[in-house]
């Protein structure tokens, strides 16, 4: 973890796993840890009634206040107060969740991304 995270935010580019696209910029998101059940990875068209599915909960996260700090995202339609994001390229995840209940706070799993330097 101390090779991602520098002064409690992502010091790398946070990136899709599977298809390489940017998720969030160096120093945009705080590194929170907070217990959030996401279903198993899936294409975003399979994921909007995600209770039915099976899945894990994870703690480490990184955490955006602002929907517009994402570079490339995208959100599954509403499960109960739940949108899961997704890679908007390539439509996998979830990556990440957001209760509409708080406009605050938007979560990405640390282990669902890709850490990436594209200074070199």
């Amino acid at each position: 973890m101390h090779d991602i995270i520098e002064n409690g935010k992502n010091k790398k580019w946070v990136v899709c796993k599977l298809c390489g696209s940017k998720v969030l910029r160096p120093c945009s998101a705080s590194h929170e840890e907070r217990e959030l059940f996401l279903p198993f990875m899936q294409k975003k068209k399979d994921f909007a009634g995600a209770e039915e599915h099976q899945g894990e909960i994870l703690k480490k996260h990184w955490m955006v206040s602002d929907m517009f700090t994402f570079e490339n995202v995208g959100f599954s339609m509403t499960v109960d107060s739940i949108k899961y994001l997704a890679c908007a390229d390539c439509e996998c995840g979830p990556i990440g969740w957001h209760d509409i209940n708080d406009k605050t706070k938007f979560y990405v799993a640390v282990e669902r991304v890709g850490h990436q330097d594209f200074s070199q």
